[in-house]
């Protein structure tokens, strides 16, 4: 019985696992459509949808074959409801003509198994075929009603969930199948171009960027070979969170039209395995999603682009064009190894051309520019420094695979690469960057040893020859590589660590130390246990104690390590390692950001723990501050840190650090980071600042020759591209040049010589900030992709002439006796373009959402300036400007977009906001109402005008905004955005003639310290503007100035008065008195500041502001202002009282009540506010 039960559920199973009977055709019709934007009314959107016929024939037991026929591809831009789908016949020609070509595939038991195609069908096609073929992966149980069971399927493998239901009249089984995309063991999806965006699992917790939803639902018919599909449809959505918009969404269907005997089957030919089911991406860098241009012929459209860019910004920045090196971009992508050997040749004679062109092929991003860089440095046609700038930016922006690693090692080994300090500096840390990236990617774990192997024997041969230099730049390399087989190198650098610690100099054990910082993210126990063991050895340097300190903080300790911590602060006897720590755990303890969350806790109470001891250290001592904000709504936030590190014996920090953090989608970035080494600033300058070259000549020949005296260095998203040191022999060689000792074999001289015969200069740099994207399959076999790119180009051209009366005669010094005019012209500018799309996105066709934005800045120059150094005066003249300039622009728009290879010059861009609300016409009324919305148009224009100077400033902008109130705030960015600022000149010439007079006794008071005119010289000749004089006086414990404007003109009699006052008899009074006005009489204001620090008193400071008589338009605003206080007041924290100032009076009192505290008072004419202030929240404050 039991046994006979068991065969019945097998046959009833049986009628409904999915099958395909192997004798029939089948046919069914195929509909796919996506399309791309917000969802709601009235705005533009744009999509594809793809229709044809499918029919599938058996082959043998589990093979069968699949024929596409009758395939139409349609494109959609504009509003929904109004606008409709448009045919593309010439795309849909070219992509039937890889359809109608068979394939073959696996199928059994609901499973679709190997694909097979012919080797000549594109990858883009056989997605399409997959998203097809989808439709048949289902599984079917029937003795659940709903189950879950992880699956392979063109999303990877991911979690799905089956709900059956019978339908008893019919006696068909209605599935539905949901995929949980969020929940995929292996997931088709990747992210390109953010290797250096570190991913954060508690920031991952607070929510995904990309969400998607999607369901399958089946309706099927048993039959003896099993159930078949009669019909499905699909439905996929997707949500984009960094905007908390919705993104898109897919449908899907598939209708059985017949089933019939097979007949015949016609040879299908040779074919190749194309993989299973999951989505298969296209080789990177694929397709730039902003353009679709032709890659065919690209050599001499490079070359007329190359040539046209060049010409356009030869003086100054052309925004119009700055688009075009997207395309510039994608045509260099299309072209092979041979093509850049030839464009080199076509460009390489013209220094425009040669530079435009080394600037660009950077971004071809694979192996080829590798090859294209080490045939350079074979040849020696390129200078040191354009070999510099192509490795840094190539090195960074390539992907990193194993051909490119090996690339990248032979450049390492080549002597070109040692021929300067800086070059050789930039191909080191730029490989160590392509090691960390290469490892980055999950499919090379772990990484092999053998791509840090030239890094790890560089120090080691650097430690061998006792070479500060190269020891230093070899683990700054390393630091770049974060590889976690370099830790066994970098403990032999550590005293306490290391089984036999070597003798190294302080700024080698510091470069150490900074090695691990990526090793924080990578193996946080392991430089848990290194940077414990160094701070805890209280005979190491104090910087390096604090520089562990850092590291430490980095890996996020658990509360156990920082209460460990904690015990031995209170114990600590150096105050610098005590305050830096202590201010550092103070700082993370306020964090908001995901990844502190845990630690915040435990800095907080290790906080409290260390309060009595370290709370009231002063400034003198080192400091850490970080501060930080996040939003969940928007999965944003961003970190700032600051580091000052001292020691006793140099009152200069002996490093100051500075460094950003973006927190986005689940990552962190390292933004800029910029550090400074002062070792031998004290040296130098002794006692004090000094401008005297000879003692400064002196005091440089008494530096140490091995140690620098300034070094500093930058990194970028964490990886370090550059740093330098400043050492004895490069400060004299300055001193030398710049004083007035100096002869003419100094390059000051040649310099000099060349501004008398007129000089030009112009530098161009076009460079692609990033470039990032995220891909990930959908259910209809299409690539939906969120990627941004940034890209500037820089513009500054400068030609100058000089002439000098008398000429220079053997020395320098000369120069300060002359009478030197220099005659300038100049631009320095740049466009900054930025995209973000989303959207579809295959080397045929794209369809998406695009925001486009630019940024322009242009800052000309004309002017002439004379001077002569020891009669002290300087004369500035500016000549008319007689046509409009644009200094400043941002303009963003975010349009609808559809462009298809077969017609590109069709390409499609509908603005997502409507020019007018007409589209609202032919929607039902019922739609129109789905949402609030607030449809306004802002228009702004504001001048202003220097009449006496014949300058006119105006600021122009414009808004396009649909907010819809019932979505999220951030709809309100959705639209047109215009901000422009505009200079106009008429034909004035401005002269700016200052006069320094500086008596040496300035306590004579006869004439004026300083006089300045700055003045107009119009059409009538007769001078117009302003001219001003100070007056200084010093006597005893008293310093008293005043300072005198007025007006210049015909009919001016306007003046402005000030004096002020410094008396020192009573610790510092302050007292200021301003007249302005008719012969400074109109109006006048005073303001008195004293401090009181006597030791019967508590420190006090005391500033009163007192006004007689103002302008209407000074008391309009203060009063206006006077309304916001008592709010603004309750929100620092203050509380009002029942009291007030006089009418035309604000007073403010400032006592320390405590070491900690501080009570502060301020009283208005008609509020009184106080509170009792935390020091720290002050430092907050500001």
């Amino acid at each position: 019985m039991r046994g006979f039960l068991l065969c019945l559920l097998v046959v009833i199973a049986g009628k409904w696992e999915p099958g395909l009977n192997v004798k029939k055709t089948y046919e069914y019709k195929y509909e796919g459509m996506v399309n791309i934007g917000r969802g709601i009314p009235n705005l533009a959107e744009s999509g594809v949808r793809l229709t044809c016929k499918v029919k599938i024939v058996g082959v043998s037991g589990q093979t069968f074959l699949l024929q596409v026929s009758n395939f139409n591809f349609e494109e959609f831009n504009g509003i929904p409801g109004k606008d409709t789908f448009n045919a593309s016949p010439k795309l849909t020609n070219r992509i039937a003509a890889e359809l109608s070509k068979p394939f073959m595939f696996e199928y059994a038991k609901g499973r679709v198994g190997d694909i097979h195609a012919t080797a000549e069908i594109s990858d883009t096609i056989v997605n399409i075929v997959r998203g097809i073929l989808g439709f048949f992966q289902v599984t079917i149980k029937t003795t659940q009603r709903v189950y879950e069971l992880e699956e392979f399927g063109i999303h990877g493998l991911c979690l799905s969930t089956y709900a059956i239901v019978e339908d008893s009249h019919s006696q068909d089984l209605e599935v539905t199948h949901v995929v949980d995309t969020n929940n995929c063991r292996e997931k088709a999806a990747i992210y390109r171009g953010m290797a250096l965006a570190v991913v954060n699992k508690l920031s991952k917790e607070r929510g995904n960027s990309v969400i998607s939803t999607v369901r399958y639902v089946y309706t099927l018919e048993p039959t003896v070979h099993g159930g078949l599909i009669k019909k499905a449809h699909a439905l996929e959505r997707q949500h984009f969170s960094p905007f908390n918009v919705k993104g898109g969404n897919s449908k899907l269907q598939l209708v059985l039209v017949s089933v019939t005997d097979t007949v015949a089957i016609s040879p299908a030919g040779p074919m190749v395995s194309r993989g299973n089911l999951v989505y298969k991406f296209v080789n990177f860098p694929g397709p730039i999603p902003i353009l679709m241009t032709k890659s065919d012929d690209s050599v001499p459209k490079i070359v007329k682009m190359i040539m046209r860019l060049a010409e356009a910004n030869i003086y100054q920045v052309d925004s119009l064009t700055s688009e075009d090196v997207f395309v510039l971009f994608q045509l260099l992508r299309g072209t092979s190894l041979e093509d850049l050997e030839a464009l080199w040749i076509q460009l390489s004679g013209n220094d425009e051309h040669r530079r435009w062109f080394l600037d660009t092929v950077v971004e071809v991003a694979d192996a080829r520019v590798l090859k294209f860089i080490k045939n350079r440095f074979k040849a020696g046609d390129v200078s040191a420094n354009e070999a510099g700038q192509s490795i840094l930016i190539a090195f960074n922006h390539v992907t990193a695979e194993i051909d490119v690693m090996e690339l990248a090692n032979e450049l390492l080994s080549m002597p070109f690469s040692k021929s300067h300090p800086l070059l050789w500096n930039t191909v080191v840390l730029s490989y160590g960057s392509l090691v960390y990236k290469y490892c980055s990617y999950e499919y090379i774990q772990p990484c092999p040893v053998a791509v840090v192997q030239p890094l790890l024997d560089l120090v080691n041969d650097g430690l061998k020859r006792n070479n500060d230099l190269d020891m230093v730049l070899a683990l700054k390399a390393i630091g770049n590589a974060g590889h976690p087989s370099s830790i066994k190198t970098i403990i032999r650098f550590l005293p306490g660590v290391s089984a036999s610690p070597v003798n190294i100099s302080t700024r080698v054990l510091s470069a150490a130390v900074q090695s691990l910082r990526h090793l924080a993210f990578r193996d946080p126990h392991t430089v848990q246990d290194i940077t414990v063991s160094l701070f805890v050895q209280r005979e190491l340097p104090t910087e390096i104690r604090m520089l562990a300190c850092i590291i430490l903080f980095e890996t996020k300790p658990p509360l156990a390590l920082v209460s460990t911590l904690t015990s031995f602060l209170l114990n600590e006897a150096d105050m610098h390692v005590a305050s830096f720590t202590y201010s550092l755990i103070q700082s993370i303890a306020k964090s908001r950001t995901p990844d502190n969350h845990l630690l915040s806790t435990a800095c907080n109470i290790a906080m409290k723990i260390l309060a009595p001891k370290c709370s009231r250290l002063s400034y003198y001592y080192s400091k850490a501050l970080h501060l930080d904000w996040y939003n969940d709504d928007f999965l944003i936030g961003t970190a700032t840190e600051v580091f000052m590190l001292k020691n006793d014996a140099n009152y200069i920090p002996t490093e100051v650090v500075t460094k950003g953090k973006l927190h986005f989608i689940g990552r962190i970035l390292q933004l800029v980071e910029l550090g400074f080494r002062a070792e031998g600033i004290k040296e130098l300058f002794g006692k004090g600042l000094s401008t005297d070259f000879e003692a400064l000549l002196q005091g440089s020949l008494k530096l140490p020759t091995d140690k620098p005296l300034l070094s500093a260095y930058a990194r970028l998203f964490g990886q370090e591209l550059f740093f330098a040191d400043l050492n004895k022999d490069f400060i004299q060689s300055i001193i030398n040049a710049v004083s007035p000792s100096s002869e003419k074999d100094h390059p000051v001289w040649k310099m000099i010589e060349n501004l008398q015969k007129g000089t030009s200069w112009h530098w161009t740099k076009a460079y692609l900030m990033f470039e990032t994207s995220y891909i990930q399959a959908t259910s209809l076999g299409l690539p939906l992709e969120i990627s941004k790119y940034y890209h500037t180009v820089i513009t500054i051209t400068m030609n100058a002439t000089a002439t000098i009366s008398p000429p220079l005669n053997n020395r320098m010094g000369r120069l300060l006796t002359s009478d030197v005019t220099l005659v300038t012209d100049g631009f320095a500018g740049y466009a900054k373009d930025q995209f973000l799309f989303h959207g579809i996105n295959t080397d045929i066709f794209q369809c998406g959402m695009e925001m486009k934005s630019k940024n322009v800045l242009a800052m000309p120059w004309e002017f002439s300036m004379k001077m002569n150094i020891k009669q002290n005066t300087f004369e500035l003249d500016l000549p008319p400007c007689k046509k409009k300039m644009d200094l400043f622009l941002v303009k963003f728009d975010v349009y609808a977009v559809s462009r298809n290879i077969e017609e590109p010059s069709l390409a499609k861009m509908t603005p997502m906001m409507p020019e007018s609300t007409e589209a609202e016409v032919d929607l039902e009324p019922a739609k129109r109402n789905i949402e609030k919305t607030d449809f306004y148009n802002p228009q702004a224009k504001v001048c202003a005008e220097a009449s006496i100077y014949g300058a006119t400033f105006c600021v122009e902008s414009e808004a396009k905004r649909s907010h819809y109130i019932e979505e999220y705030p951030l709809y309100y960015l959705l639209g047109y955005t215009n901000f422009l600022c505009i200079q106009n000149s008429d034909s004035s010439i401005i002269t700016f003639v200052p006069f320094c007079t500086l008596p040496q006794a300035f306590n004579a008071t006869c004439e004026p310290a300083f006089t300045m005119k700055a003045l107009a010289i119009s059409g009538n000749n007769r001078p117009e503007g302003y001219e001003a004089a100070a007056y200084y006086n010093h006597v005893t414990k008293m310093y008293n100035s005043q300072l005198f404007v007025s007006q210049v003109g015909e009919k001016a009699n306007w003046t402005l008065c000030t004096s002020a006052s410094l008396d020192k008899t009573q610790l510092g009074e302050l007292k200021i008195h301003l007249r302005w006005g008719s012969d400074c009489q109109s109006y006048q204001m005073s303001v008195k500041a004293s401090t009181t620090h006597l030791p019967e008193f508590e420190p006090t400071v005391k500033a009163k502001m007192h006004w007689n008589t103002v302008p209407a338009y000074m008391k309009e605003v203060g009063q206006s202002i006077q309304k916001y206080i008592p709010g603004i007041a309750f929100l620092l924290g203050f509380h009002q009282k029942p009291d007030r100032n006089a009418k035309q009076e604000v007073s403010a009192t400032v006592v320390a009540a405590t070491a900690d505290r501080i009570t502060m008072k301020i009283k208005f004419p008609e509020v009184f506010i106080t509170a009792l202030i935390n020091n720290t929240l002050v430092c907050k404050w500001f």
